[in-house]
């Protein structure tokens, strides 16, 4: 198996849990400053024995987007299964399932509800089944289904299909402006991710010289609500791991906070947001003497 040190702990998890249970040989690939991983990096890294490549479509703490289309292209040439765990750009960026083996979405990341989500398969790609005990989805798995979340689900996806490229524009304008405002008030902040080929809703900054546990708090107790990080992390005092593979010390990590915007931002609250944040960098840089 193929994958990447910046991908979720949901897959990295995982392919730890083959490779020291179940025998498997997994490669995790490194990646570039920008937290990105090459078509040709997978290319080298296929032999004969390899079954399946996963590389996230968007990575979730710096919104840094991979070329995924294009290691499905190649995985696809090569006999290779693709999945991509689609998760936090769905919704948020155009995506095809051509080419892919297999793509995973949930709904909570795109105002559906929480717990429900979706494995998309191509047509005829055997699954076994982990769980047993029922005949439910098509004898993948037991269980009885959650009717409603599914359809709530279905409807929200819907929803968030319509008018992408706008949304997708609106947001990242309000994004380089949270950005420009952040860089004004701390000029030695820095942005982690691509700064191009990224979600328009995501902000990685890292602040160097100061605390991040205490600056999450000042900022929270300035009406200001953003996460260290992987939201699914909540409560972890370690440095990022997708930090970290990307090359950003460790102390610097963990100076670091996630902006996430959404459908129901508005320009006036990153304009308080930025107002706040000039106060709370100005107490923050006093106690600890930047």
């Amino acid at each position: 198996m193929i994958t990447c040190a910046t991908e979720h702990h949901a897959v990295l998890q995982a392919c730890e849990h083959l490779q020291k249970r179940e025998g498997f040989h997994v490669t995790f690939l490194p990646v570039d400053s920008h937290g990105r991983v090459e078509p040709n990096q997978v290319a080298d890294a296929i032999t004969r024995e390899t079954t399946l490549v996963s590389i996230m479509t968007a990575n979730n703490e710096t919104g840094t987007l991979q070329p995924v289309e294009e290691i499905a292209t190649l995985c696809r040439e090569r006999g290779v299964l693709f999945h991509t765990d689609a998760i936090q750009s769905f919704g948020k960026e155009p995506l095809t399932a051509a080419g892919f083996d297999a793509l995973s979405i949930a709904a909570h990341k795109f105002h559906g509800p929480k717990g429900a989500g979706l494995l998309y398969l191509r047509s005829g790609l055997p699954l076994e089944r982990l769980q047993h005990g029922g005949a439910h989805e098509n004898q993948r798995r037991p269980g009885t289904e959650n009717v409603a979340a599914i359809a709530g689900m279905a409807t929200a996806a819907k929803l968030a299909s319509q008018d992408i490229g706008a949304e997708a524009a609106r947001q990242a304008q309000l994004r380089d402006k949270l950005w420009a405002g952040i860089q004004s008030a701390f000029p030695e902040a820095v942005r982690n991710g691509h700064p191009v080929k990224c979600l328009a809703n995501t902000l990685n900054v890292s602040f160097p010289g100061l605390d991040g546990e205490g600056l999450i708090i000042a900022l929270d107790l300035a009406g200001i609500a953003v996460s260290s990080g992987s939201a699914c992390m909540v409560g972890s005092v370690v440095p990022s791991h997708v930090l970290l593979a990307m090359g950003v010390a460790p102390e610097v990590a963990q100076a670091t906070v996630r902006f996430s915007l959404g459908k129901p931002t508005t320009e006036k609250e990153i304009d308080q947001a930025i107002e706040r944040m000039d106060g709370v960098f100005t107490r923050l840089r006093a106690s600890t003497h930047i």
